[in-house]
């Protein structure tokens, strides 16, 4: 049975376009809309298996849309398609367990391939953005880093300075509790030792390679 579907574009070619070829291709297409607060009305009306969402749209942006289902427990996956490949964006997505991220450009020759990975449970995130991010970064950068948040980095980087929870999160204005959470992902993500000192040590010897 073909996942139930919903999509939103601001720019009517695009929405038309993407919803008849998904027609064409036997999708279950359960409606379309073209701002992001019909988008967010019709996840809540229909509870479709995916969204399918411009990045920016009026009212509310993709990202908006997709906080808004995270906050409320909403199980629709998001994927979101874009023409932005900026870093930041995509931080922003991968925080908000956003399932896929596609360039408008690709949408078409990327969005089945998409639709398949996300209803495998699988995000897919397009390889030209990952290319993209990858020529911004120093090439001796770790690679485990890739995994990591921007404000993950910036959590790492301020560790590095020796900082303590509470005075990361009066830095970037959040509780020590939230930093605390931020810690333990990030020792995960890195696959470190649960020791006191093995956050610390990491931050310290990859310096150079943190933001500020």
């Amino acid at each position: 049975m073909q996942s139930s579907i919903i999509i939103a574009d601001d720019h009517p070619l695009m929405l038309r376009g993407l919803h008849d070829f998904l027609k064409s291709k036997g999708y279950n297409i359960l409606g379309s809309g073209k701002d992001g607060k019909e988008a967010y009305n019709l996840i809540v009306k229909h509870k479709p298996n995916i969204a399918i969402l411009d990045i920016r749209m009026p009212f509310l942006t993709g990202l908006e849309v997709a906080e808004e289902c995270l906050k409320n427990g909403i199980k629709t996956k998001i994927i979101l398609i874009t023409f932005d490949k900026g870093e930041e964006l995509y931080d922003k997505a991968q925080e908000l367990k956003i399932f896929g991220y596609i360039l408008k450009e690709f949408a078409i020759e990327e969005i089945e391939l998409c639709i398949e990975s996300v209803t495998n449970n699988k995000p897919y995130f397009s390889a030209e953005i990952a290319q993209y991010l990858n020529s911004q970064t120093n090439t001796q950068r770790p690679h485990s880093l890739s995994e990591l948040t921007k404000s993950e980095i910036k959590v790492l980087s301020l560790i590095a300075q020796n900082k303590t929870a509470n005075e990361i999160g009066n830095a970037l204005s959040v509780s020590g509790r939230t930093i605390e959470k931020h810690k333990s992902n990030i020792i995960k993500k890195l696959n470190l030792e649960s020791k006191h000192n093995s956050l610390s040590l990491f931050a310290k010897e990859n310096e150079q390679f943190l933001e500020s």
